[in-house]
């Protein structure tokens, strides 16, 4: 099989990592990766905050657990929000698994490609982390309250750019455990007009 495929098709999710920091030249590569994905008009607006301060890691944890304790449920809300809002009541809840490098990738709140752009750039780091062998997981919750006052001022000392909204973020580290097995695909997703 084609190494780039195989790559894509045997990506998963991580969810347990070693607390051993990852290298910086791996980390400078997936950096790298994540500045090569396609923008709107190669803007290459975002910007990638990495964190690997486990003190730091710890106090924004404590912030999204607070900011979930506030969160009101309705019905159609976003049933990850509701599983996180009933996860984040254990004293053991970590949003980010306790992974030993967060990256967040925020983009300017007035743009409107911002999401699309930081998703292609997610997906590249998800994809050299794991040609590397570092373990991966997409992470929402900084997504769903970066404009929660005390999270926010958070992410501000964390040098991210007032004027921009946080898009995404990667949970990376070495992998503890054995990887995920893949779920099926869903049927039906597909529509070949020819």
């Amino acid at each position: 099989m084609n190494p780039i495929l195989e790559n894509i098709l045997t990506r998963r999710s991580v969810r347990k990592y070693k607390t051993e920091q990852i290298a910086d030249l791996e980390l400078e590569s997936i950096l790298e990766a994540a500045k090569y994905a396609p923008s709107g008009g190669n803007s290459q607006s975002w910007h990638f905050t990495v964190v690997q301060n486990t003190d730091k890691l710890e106090e924004l944890n404590q912030w999204v657990r607070n900011a979930f304790s506030n969160l009101v449920i309705d019905n159609t809300m976003y049933r990850s929000k509701k599983a996180g809002k009933a996860a984040a009541a254990n004293e053991s809840y970590n949003f980010y698994y306790h992974a030993p490098t967060l990256i967040i990738v925020s983009n300017e709140r007035e743009y409107s490609n911002a999401l699309a752009d930081t998703g292609a750039a997610l997906q590249n780091i998800f994809l050299a982390a794991h040609a590397l062998n570092i373990g991966s997981c997409w992470i929402n919750q900084l997504t769903w309250f970066c404009d929660d006052i005390p999270v926010r001022s958070m992410l501000t000392s964390l040098r991210i750019p007032e004027n921009h909204k946080v898009c995404g973020a990667a949970a990376l580290g070495y992998i503890a455990g054995n990887i995920p097995k893949a779920v099926s695909r869903k049927e039906g997703t597909v529509h070949i007009v020819s």
